[in-house]
Protein backbone atom coordinates (compact mmCIF):
# COMPACT_ATOMS: atom_id res chain seq x y z
CA UNK A 1 0.00 0.00 0.00
CA UNK A 2 1.20 3.14 -0.69
CA UNK A 3 0.91 6.85 0.63
CA UNK A 4 -1.75 7.92 -1.57
CA UNK A 5 -3.59 4.62 -0.53
CA UNK A 6 -2.60 5.62 3.39
CA UNK A 7 -4.11 8.93 2.79
CA UNK A 8 -7.69 8.02 0.93
CA UNK A 9 -8.44 5.56 3.61
CA UNK A 10 -7.36 7.85 6.68
CA UNK A 11 -9.81 10.12 4.68
CA UNK A 12 -12.65 7.93 4.22
CA UNK A 13 -12.55 6.47 8.25
CA UNK A 14 -12.33 10.29 8.98
CA UNK A 15 -15.43 11.00 6.92
CA UNK A 16 -17.25 8.20 8.15
CA UNK A 17 -16.29 9.05 12.11
CA UNK A 18 -17.76 12.61 11.26
CA UNK A 19 -21.05 11.03 9.81
CA UNK A 20 -21.44 8.90 12.78
CA UNK A 21 -20.79 11.77 14.86
CA UNK A 22 -23.51 14.04 13.13
CA UNK A 23 -26.22 11.06 13.16
CA UNK A 24 -25.58 10.52 16.76
CA UNK A 25 -25.55 14.46 17.88
CA UNK A 26 -29.46 14.50 15.95
CA UNK A 27 -30.73 11.63 17.30
CA UNK A 28 -29.63 13.21 20.94
CA UNK A 29 -31.41 16.21 19.45
CA UNK A 30 -34.48 14.85 18.45
CA UNK A 31 -34.86 12.67 22.16
CA UNK A 32 -34.09 15.88 23.94
CA UNK A 33 -35.97 15.00 27.38
CA UNK A 34 -36.18 11.58 27.08
CA UNK A 35 -33.12 10.26 29.40
CA UNK A 36 -33.24 7.05 28.83
CA UNK A 37 -32.67 7.25 24.50
CA UNK A 38 -30.26 9.75 25.06
CA UNK A 39 -28.38 6.99 27.51
CA UNK A 40 -28.94 4.73 24.74
CA UNK A 41 -26.94 6.56 22.00
CA UNK A 42 -24.05 7.93 23.56
CA UNK A 43 -23.63 4.46 25.33
CA UNK A 44 -23.90 2.68 21.69
CA UNK A 45 -21.93 5.81 20.14
CA UNK A 46 -18.87 5.46 22.82
CA UNK A 47 -19.03 1.50 22.40
CA UNK A 48 -18.60 1.75 18.47
CA UNK A 49 -15.73 4.18 18.84
CA UNK A 50 -14.15 1.79 21.35
CA UNK A 51 -14.92 -0.98 18.62
CA UNK A 52 -13.29 0.74 16.22
CA UNK A 53 -10.15 1.53 18.42
CA UNK A 54 -9.75 -1.82 19.51
CA UNK A 55 -10.15 -3.15 15.88
CA UNK A 56 -7.44 -0.84 14.62
CA UNK A 57 -5.33 -1.59 17.08
CA UNK A 58 -5.78 -5.42 16.73
CA UNK A 59 -5.27 -4.91 12.97
CA UNK A 60 -1.86 -3.10 13.32
CA UNK A 61 -0.66 -5.68 16.16
CA UNK A 62 1.92 -7.99 15.04
CA UNK A 63 0.81 -11.76 14.99
CA UNK A 64 3.74 -13.52 16.80
CA UNK A 65 5.91 -13.10 19.64
CA UNK A 66 5.29 -10.78 22.69
CA UNK A 67 2.54 -9.25 21.09
CA UNK A 68 0.62 -11.77 20.82
CA UNK A 69 -0.42 -11.56 24.16
CA UNK A 70 -1.71 -8.20 23.39
CA UNK A 71 -3.64 -9.74 20.81
CA UNK A 72 -5.39 -12.03 22.87
CA UNK A 73 -6.98 -9.13 25.10
CA UNK A 74 -7.81 -6.99 21.88
CA UNK A 75 -9.11 -9.79 20.20
CA UNK A 76 -11.57 -10.64 23.96
CA UNK A 77 -11.86 -6.44 23.65
CA UNK A 78 -13.77 -6.70 20.06
CA UNK A 79 -15.64 -9.82 21.40
CA UNK A 80 -16.73 -7.91 24.29
CA UNK A 81 -17.52 -4.52 22.74
CA UNK A 82 -19.71 -6.53 19.92
CA UNK A 83 -21.77 -8.48 22.07
CA UNK A 84 -22.35 -5.38 24.19
CA UNK A 85 -23.50 -3.23 20.94
CA UNK A 86 -25.59 -6.82 20.43
CA UNK A 87 -27.73 -6.91 23.36
CA UNK A 88 -27.86 -3.27 23.61
CA UNK A 89 -29.36 -3.24 20.11
CA UNK A 90 -31.77 -6.54 20.69
CA UNK A 91 -32.91 -4.72 24.01
CA UNK A 92 -34.38 -2.18 22.24
CA UNK A 93 -35.70 -3.44 19.37
CA UNK A 94 -37.58 -6.55 21.13
CA UNK A 95 -39.15 -4.25 23.41
CA UNK A 96 -40.84 -2.11 20.51
CA UNK A 97 -42.22 -6.04 19.18
CA UNK A 98 -45.57 -6.18 19.16
CA UNK A 99 -45.78 -10.03 20.00
CA UNK A 100 -43.61 -11.96 22.16
CA UNK A 101 -42.91 -14.57 19.59
CA UNK A 102 -41.20 -11.82 17.56
CA UNK A 103 -39.34 -10.70 21.01
CA UNK A 104 -38.01 -14.57 21.17
CA UNK A 105 -36.87 -14.51 17.97
CA UNK A 106 -34.68 -11.08 18.30
CA UNK A 107 -33.48 -12.41 21.40
CA UNK A 108 -32.47 -15.76 19.54
CA UNK A 109 -30.73 -14.00 16.68
CA UNK A 110 -28.82 -11.73 18.84
CA UNK A 111 -27.67 -15.12 21.00
CA UNK A 112 -26.65 -16.63 17.67
CA UNK A 113 -24.97 -13.70 16.56
CA UNK A 114 -22.71 -13.31 19.77
CA UNK A 115 -22.38 -17.63 19.93
CA UNK A 116 -21.09 -17.18 16.52
CA UNK A 117 -18.97 -14.46 16.63
CA UNK A 118 -17.39 -15.85 20.08
CA UNK A 119 -16.16 -19.01 17.43
CA UNK A 120 -15.34 -17.05 14.55
CA UNK A 121 -13.03 -14.78 16.85
CA UNK A 122 -11.83 -17.67 19.57
CA UNK A 123 -12.15 -21.21 17.51
CA UNK A 124 -11.36 -20.24 13.98
CA UNK A 125 -8.97 -16.97 14.29
CA UNK A 126 -5.05 -18.13 14.65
Amino acid sequence: MDRRDDARTAWLVGAGLLLLTLSCGAAVCRAAGDTASVAFIMTSYVTLLLLFACLRAYERAPAAGAAGGRRDRLRRAVWALSTLLTVMFAWRVAAVMPYWPAALVVWALAAATTVGGFIALFHRCP
